[in-house]
Order: C-alpha cells, then structure tokens, then sequence
C-alpha cells in the first residue's frame, strides 16, 4: 500500500478517535478541564485513570466521533489553551510521579488568528521544552494522523508507537506539494517523498513499535496495546527521574543520524 492511501485510512472518519483507547485502556478515568490562563480546549482531553494496577496521566488530541462533537473539538486541531492544558497535566503527572500516555491524531495544529493572538507557537515550543526534561515516563501514540507542530507538542518521548496505518509527517503531503510544486493534486508523490508511514518511521528510529490495526476487534487490540504498555512500564520502575529525561534527551540526540551502504539506509 502508498503511503498515500495510507493517509487516506488515517484520516478516515471511521477510526477509533482518542476518547475510544482511552476508554478501553484506562479504568476509573477522571477527565480534567481547562490550563488555568484562559479555557478548556475540547480538542485536547486529558485525566488520570488507572492502567491495570498503575496510575497514569493520559492525554489525547480528539477529532470528534460525530458532526457536532467535530465542531466542538475543531476537527481535531488543538488551540494554544489545549496545549498549555496538555503541559499543566503532565507537570502533574511529574509531582506525582505518574507515567503519561499521549495519545495523537491531527491534521496539525490550528492555525487561526485567534491561536496566533493567544501564543500557538509559543504554546507548542514550551511543550516541546518542558517534555524533554520531565522525570517522568512519557509514551507517544500515534493512532492516526501526525501532522506538522500539532503532533510534536505531544510526541516528546521516551518511546512512540504507531499504528500500522498511521502516519507522521512535518507537514500534509497536500501542503508540501502546494509549496514545492505549486500543485496539490500532486499530494501523492509528495506523501511518497516524505516518508511518512509507520514503517518509515520504524527504519529512521523516529518510532519504536507499531502496533497492528484489527478495528473488528478493538478490544482485543487494546488489550495487546496495554501489555506493551505495562511492559514498557514495569521495565521504567526502577530508573529514577533523571535517569529517564537523560534517555529522552539521548534518544532524540539519535534521530537525524543515518548509515548509507549501497541502496541501503539505517539509523546507527
């Protein structure tokens, strides 16, 4: 399959959002509101439930499951409050030493002048600061579509896993080939070009699982999502804070690296 057919079926309106793995993985879930500076983004949701016997801070960008919750949530497209929102969680999580799952899926960040007038860039840069020295576990999971800034402010971790058919991307094959073509008709060469399936990832490191798709069976699915987590968990226990921003910090040091050997290409 294309990759951008695999875009296609990350954007699909059919795919389990957010809200959905939240509520297989997670029991005694406590949603939380607001970042205390301005309001409460529906596009960003966000709590503490309990994964099996460990509790855990969860955050995920939601698109909406309908036509009027995809209003409320603007498609997916997190203002500035959502990720300051996001950041006053996972300070919490910190303080209490809980583990932080993210969950992402959007087309990107809004781009409004209401988001610039309230600081987008700025919002997403702080995440992106803030994430990489936090003493706390941080797992990213990319259950659709990860496009541009808006996916990065969540994807600061120790680990991100994909699922088969998501895709992750620094901006919409759209976009790209409006920009160096001047043709967005020419989208699928661009999503070819940029390497954006999970398996691309995989190869260049940016992701470290990738997690199969089986939707007529999600709960089963989820279940096979949850051992990984705990196991990934439990394997966390022992390090301390420090220990676990230094690996972070570490692991993005290694993207970007590659070996070429012939038509062959791996990350080091």
């Amino acid at each position: 399959m294309k990759a951008y057919e695999k875009l296609q079926l990350a954007r699909s309106q059919n795919r389990p959002t957010s809200r959905a793995y939240i509520e297989a993985l997670f029991t005694e879930r406590t949603e939380l509101h607001g970042d205390r500076k301005y309001a409460d983004d529906a596009a960003v949701i966000g709590g503490i439930g309990m994964l099996e016997q460990i509790p855990v801070t969860f955050i995920g960008i939601e698109r909406g499951r309908n036509l009027e919750e995809r209003i409320r949530c603007n498609f997916g497209c997190p203002m500035p409050e959502g990720y300051r929102k996001a950041l006053r969680l996972m300070k919490q999580a910190e303080k209490f030493r809980r583990p932080i799952l993210c969950f992402v899926d959007t087309s990107g960040a809004f781009c409004g002048e209401e988001a610039e007038e309230r600081g987008q860039g700025q919002a997403i840069a702080d995440n992106l600061m803030q994430m990489m020295a936090l003493e706390t576990p941080v797992i990213t999971i990319v259950i659709g579509e990860g496009g541009s800034g808006g996916a990065l402010g969540l994807s600061v971790a120790n680990k991100v896993y994909m699922m088969e058919n998501a895709v992750f991307s620094v901006i919409s094959p759209e976009g790209c080939a409006s920009i160096l073509w001047e043709d967005a008709k020419l989208a699928p060469d661009a999503a070819q070009a940029l390497h954006i399936t999970a398996g691309d990832m995989l190869s260049f490191g940016v992701a470290e699982e990738m997690i199969r798709e089986d939707f007529r069976h999600f709960g089963k699915m989820c279940e096979r999502l949850k051992e990984k987590l705990l196991s990934d968990l439990k394997g966390w226990e022992q390090k301390t804070g420090k220990e676990l921003s230094l690996e972070r910090y570490q692991r993005f040091r290694r993207l970007g690296y590659w070996i070429e050997e012939g038509n062959k290409t791996q990350t080091p």
